[in-house]
């Protein structure tokens, strides 16, 4: 999509220089503001023409039933879909009564910028109407991080042609009309007027519509005030019904005159809370935004971004969109964890409805890891929220037959309801992946009080699953029967390797928790029997091999399996699962995205150096990249294994997924774990960084597109900032006591005052890997200059 005309490469922000209506749907998704708590789409201020109106509360869904050709004993009987909520977005504008319409009149110019410093989405167009008239309209939009419940937008008109009448209406809208989303399985349910109306109000300048869903029974509260400027004689008026509340505001503009409207929304729900109590808290949270008043609320969001960009921004020369991806990457991945507080985080984050707004293993995996050492109180209430949903992981576990916790394949409010078990629930590995990422957090932030309130609990309920779900065999080795790894066209399989070094970390880190937590963890129940068993079944845990190819198998017999025909796989049969039938592609070798090459990227230490270049060889023949998830690991083992220009493709597949609307479905909303793994893939990639170990380790390398490489990372308390450049490393500690580190294998302190540079020793040299026919990444030509360094300015 960046490739459009339209869209200028700029490193602080997304530019859009004329409305294209090809790609309103898109451009809806890339221009979505969001907090984790509130999410808006992109969508024009006027309301249409829209692509996909979304306005979202993370947590708010309605339940829907999921019918079954067959029932079957413990699949889940309802399934749970993100809702639009009341969109409070809307400020119509008619000029001498014909509504500002882009499809009508002539547009003379009109321009979009999402500036990633700021966190502001700004608007100019430039408009005569078909009677003539013209105007300038402009808007500034937010969404708050510092404010939870609060977005804004300052609206202004003025003329260009003498005076003019001018109506706006802000507007509060529930139930709008939603367009068919096509059959593609990736899309979300339509639910049609889900949100039942339970009070409205309109006094003055304020507006209120409070709704409930029918089945979900959660209460939704949307309030709005305004300040309004305007020259004399401006009138107001505000009027309500059941699913809109509305404020008029109209005036007389001559030359030079404006009318200006500040609007000042406010969102809540609960599942508990009274209809009385609910309207009283936005209510409440609205006030404290009009008190801070426009300005301020612009002061907070640049002080807030401020602060993240010091301790998280990444600098790319040599490529200026990558320059803008990485940025715009993690932008969007702040957006969607901020303020989640004790909330999933969907795939799509709340940018739109895509999946259904479940919350899958993305985020632990892609999601958390760049967050952990960038935001990590955002990681900390992920798992919090992960650790909230422990009663129904239980409760699913024992439907099973299993102990411990069962974590959903995919959710919102904690229940599995994914109606597939091959390709959904049989993918246990959740289980491993919550777990790491209580590891990962735990070791870069020296949270003692999180591990031993959450995270151990965590670890303990996940390993009592592995424990449960595998078996010793004759010989004492351990199994994991039945599952499905992260890729989904190998399901239900034994001991698939992912899965299988996974659980032995879980286990192993299960262990060691409880022996720092004695108390704790005795008040679950474990002993030192149970501690033994877990470490006895990571130690016996059965990793694939296959010795006459000298390879590691994806699962047991793997290997052993007929090779898909590529070569008689046409290009528009991609991907594989809208073409073909799930049984022909199970029982075959083709990979549907990294899965023990992803296996490498985690758990590295479990492989020798060749081991890592001769799977990763094997894997690159079979994989087709028919997810988003693949491109950012196979970028950071192409990195390891040498070949550079490889990982440079693939991490430019990574970072402009949504940007350039890779898979055709970034207008559902964009792909937060792919955006994660942009910096997946340069952090881990380039920048070599593993943290396997008790100390951050890096072996840093560059290809030969890209001169210098840096980036931040926070790690117990600190700040460390890694450059590299050319043919050399410098690690510099920019805030805290000396910090231990490793560089290609090297033990280095790091201390404030004296940064440490290191050569970067040369890769060997290794032939290149091959792809599926037709599947090898797009080759990467590097935008060498930012076509504008202008940042956008704001009122």
């Amino acid at each position: 999509m960046i490739t459009h005309p339209a869209f200028l490469v700029e490193p602080w922000c997304l530019r859009e220089t004329e409305l294209n209506l090809g790609v309103l749907s898109q451009s809806e998704s890339v221009f979505a503001l969001s907090n984790g708590h509130i999410g808006w789409r992109g969508n024009l201020d006027e309301g249409e023409p829209h692509g996909l109106p979304g306005s979202y509360l993370n947590g708010v869904f309605e339940f829907r039933p999921l019918p079954y050709a067959e029932a079957g004993y413990g699949y889940p009987e309802s399934g749970q879909t993100v809702i639009n909520v009341t969109n409070g977005k809307v400020i119509r504008l008619l000029v001498d009564d014909e509504p500002f319409d882009l499809r009508y009149g002539r547009l003379h110019r009109h321009e979009r910028v999402l500036d990633f410093r700021t966190g502001l989405l700004h608007r100019t167009a430039e408009w005569t109407s078909p009677s003539g008239r013209s105007v300038r309209v402009r808007s500034t939009r937010l969404v708050s991080f510092t404010q939870r419940a609060v977005a804004a937008v300052a609206f202004e008109v003025e003329p260009l042609d003498g005076d003019v009448r001018i109506v706006v209406q802000s507007e509060l809208v529930a139930n709008e009309e939603m367009p068919d989303l096509g059959g593609d399985p990736r899309t979300a349910s339509r639910l049609k007027d889900p949100l039942v109306p339970e009070q409205t109000a309109a006094q003055g300048a304020r507006l209120r519509l409070l709704h409930r869903t029918a089945r979900s029974d959660l209460k939704i509260a949307v309030s709005a005030d305004h300040v309004v400027d305007g020259p004399e004689k401006t009138e107001m008026s505000s009027e309500s019904s059941e699913n809109l509340s509305r404020l008029t505001v109209a005036a007389r503009l001559g030359s030079g005159q404006r009318l200006r409207v500040e609007k000042f929304v406010s969102h809540g729900w609960s599942a508990v809370r009274s209809v009385s109590a609910l309207h009283d808290q936005v209510d409440a949270a609205l006030a404290g935004a009009v008190s801070t008043g426009w300005r301020g609320l612009l002061q907070e969001q640049r002080t807030y971004l401020d602060n993240f960009w010091a301790r998280a921004d990444v600098e790319v020369d040599g490529d200026a969109e990558i320059q803008q991806a990485v940025r715009f990457a993690l932008f969007h991945v702040l957006q969607a964890g901020a303020r989640g507080e004790a909330r999933a985080l969907p795939a799509k984050g709340l940018t739109g409805p895509g999946y259904d707004g479940h919350c899958f293993w993305d985020t632990e995996t892609f999601v958390l890891p760049a967050l952990t050492y960038t935001a990590p109180q955002a990681v900390e209430q992920a798992l919090r929220w992960r650790h909230s949903t422990m009663p129904a992981a239980q409760e699913r576990a024992r439907q099973l037959g299993l102990r411990g916790a069962a974590f959903p394949w995919r959710t919102i409010n904690g229940d599995e309801c994914s109606a597939y078990w091959p390709a959904g629930t049989a993918a246990f590995h959740v289980n491993a992946d919550i777990a790491d990422a209580v590891v990962r957090y735990v070791s870069a932030t020296g949270d003692e009080d999180f591990e031993r309130e959450i995270g151990l609990p965590l670890l303990v309920e996940t390993a009592r699953l592995w424990r449960s779900l595998g078996h010793h065999d004759h010989h004492g080795d351990f199994h994991i029967d039945g599952v499905t790894g992260p890729d989904e066209y190998s399901a239900v399989c034994d001991d698939n390797l992912y899965t299988n070094l996974m659980a032995q970390q879980n286990l192993r880190a299960a262990a060691a928790a409880a022996e720092r937590h004695p108390d704790a963890a005795g008040t679950l129940g474990v002993d030192d029997e149970e501690t033994a068993a877990w470490r006895d079944a990571a130690h016996r845990m059965t990793l694939p091999y296959n010795k006459e190819l000298g390879v590691h198998e994806q699962s047991a017999g793997f290997t052993g399996h007929q090779m898909w025909d590529f070569a008689r796989t046409g290009e528009d049969q991609y991907p594989l699962m809208l073409h073909f039938p799930y049984f022909d592609l199970y029982r075959k070798q083709v990979v549907k995205q990294a899965d023990l090459v992803l296996a490498m990227c985690l758990r590295g230490d479990a492989f020798t150096d060749e081991q890592k270049a001769r799977n990763f060889a094997y894997y690159e023949a079979l994989t087709v990249r028919d997810s988003s998830l693949s491109a950012c690991g196979q970028a950071v083992m192409a990195a390891e294994t040498g070949h550079m220009r490889l990982a440079y493709d693939y991490l430019g597949e990574a970072a402009m997924m949504d940007l350039s609307d890779l898979e055709g479905n970034t207008r559902d909303g964009i792909h937060i774990a792919s955006l994660a793994g942009t910096w997946f893939a340069l952090v881990m990639g380039f920048g070599g960084m593993r943290d396997h170990g008790d100390a951050l380790a890096f072996a840093p390398r560059l290809p030969e597109q890209l001169g210098r490489l840096a980036f931040t990372l926070q790690v117990r308390g600190r700040r460390l900032r890694v450059e590299i450049t050319g043919t050399t490393a410098t690690y510099t500690l920019l805030e805290g006591d000396a910090l231990d580190i490793r560089h290609c294998g090297e033990q280095l302190t790091v201390t404030p005052d004296a940064p440490e540079s290191r050569e970067v020793p040369k890769l060997p040299a290794r032939p290149a890997p091959e792809q599926p026919a037709g599947r090898s990444p797009a080759r990467r030509r590097a935008v060498a200059h930012a076509e504008s360094e202008a940042p956008p300015g704001y009122r």
